[in-house]
């Protein structure tokens, strides 16, 4: 009689429902799971949602916002873990502490990211540091005693458009030196300019940037444009499509040339323009930034000065005022490949900070 009544319990608890925004059990530690499609998460960035519960995401610097309640929270994180070995970087933000980076070591990644808090309401950042060329991850959900709606999300939003520089390569120096580990051991796309740039203003981002594209031409062999391949989700492999809908920007800047080199100026600008008018057609309203590239040498920097102030003249003399250009103070070289480092991202994003609140009033 006794296993017949436990037998009767245990069908009713197996077959009770559960709604797919609400947590499962709670575990023996007294967390619960939330999963992904919880309507209390923010996302932000070029994420393909096709399944609400694995959002899929491959671009540097997307970026998820959750609030939750307890000592202890844990992530789960699958990786595509491309090529059989490439894992990617995540950093970690709780509250106003000090962010850190941390890598995934499989295809599927249970990591605690916190423990020992207070047992209060915090604020949970998670953000994808390493960019499209290391694959991409799906968000499963946290693991922690209860979550609560996040905070509302920054109205203000900007669009970051670039190469290495903008995805934050070779600028973390922290743990592994240049040269020591993979190619992509230094990326921090967290704290690269643009990300600084958008928190000093208050505002969203989102990274449309990958190592060694260029405008026109781009390096180390790859067969991609940033025109080609920038109305897609996976920005490296140039497939699905990305719905501008869903994310309108009210500054872009584009920092595009240093793959480029030096190219004919007809055919360079002819290009750029042509791009910034693709924009236009999905942002009407939005400012558009031309940026120099501040790790150019002398000879580039000249180059694409003279050639984006003829971009914006042209712009300007055809209509369009939105478009606007700033040049950095001087090239910054000192992380991995000529590239700036984490403290030369943050003299870059203090600059154009600079320049864009006072070109929007922020």
């Amino acid at each position: 009689m006794r296993n017949f009544l436990m037998l009767i319990f245990w069908v009713l608890i197996l077959s009770t429902p559960f709604s797919a925004h609400s947590s499962v059990h709670p575990s023996r530690d007294n967390l619960h799971f939330f999963s992904a499609d919880n309507p209390d998460f923010v996302y932000t960035g070029r994420i393909d949602f096709s399944n609400p519960r694995r959002p899929r995401f491959w671009s540097p610097g997307v970026y998820i916002v959750a609030r939750f309640r307890g000592s202890s929270c844990k992530i789960f994180i699958n990786d595509e873990v491309l090529y059989g070995n490439v894992h990617n970087y995540l950093e970690i933000v709780i509250d106003n502490q000090k962010p850190f980076r941390i890598q995934t070591t499989g295809m599927t990644n249970i990591i605690e990211v916190a423990k020992g808090l207070k047992n209060t309401v915090h604020t949970l950042t998670i953000c994808k540091d390493t960019e499209s060329g290391n694959g991409y991850l799906e968000f499963l959900g946290i693991k922690c005693a209860a979550i609560l709606p996040a905070p509302a999300a920054p109205s203000r939003k900007i669009e970051f458009i670039g190469n290495s520089i903008t995805c934050g390569f070779g600028s973390d120096l922290s743990n592994i030196p240049c040269g020591k580990g993979q190619w992509y051991d230094e990326h921090n796309a967290y704290l690269a300019y643009g990300p600084l740039t958008a928190r000093a203003l208050h505002a969203r981002w989102q990274l449309t940037a990958v190592s060694g594209i260029g405008l026109i031409h781009s390096c180390c062999n790859m067969a991609i444009t940033m025109p080609e391949v920038y109305d897609k989700l996976d920005l490296r492999d140039d497939s699905i499509a990305w719905d501008p809908a869903r994310y309108r920007p009210d500054i872009i800047t584009i920092c595009l040339g240093q793959n480029d080199g030096v190219q004919d100026s007809v055919a360079f600008c002819s290009a750029y323009v042509r791009f910034i008018r693709m924009l236009r057609n999905d942002y009407p309203a939005a400012r558009i930034v031309c940026l120099n590239s501040p790790m150019a040498n002398q000879q580039l920097t000249a180059v694409l000065k003279n050639y984006l102030t003829g971009v914006v003249n042209y712009l300007h003399a055809a209509g369009d005022q939105n478009v606007h250009k700033y040049f950095f103070s001087r090239s910054f070289n000192s992380g991995c490949g000529g590239h700036p480092d984490l403290a030369q991202h943050q003299i870059i994003a203090g600059e154009l900070t600079a320049y864009l609140r006072g070109m929007m009033k922020w």
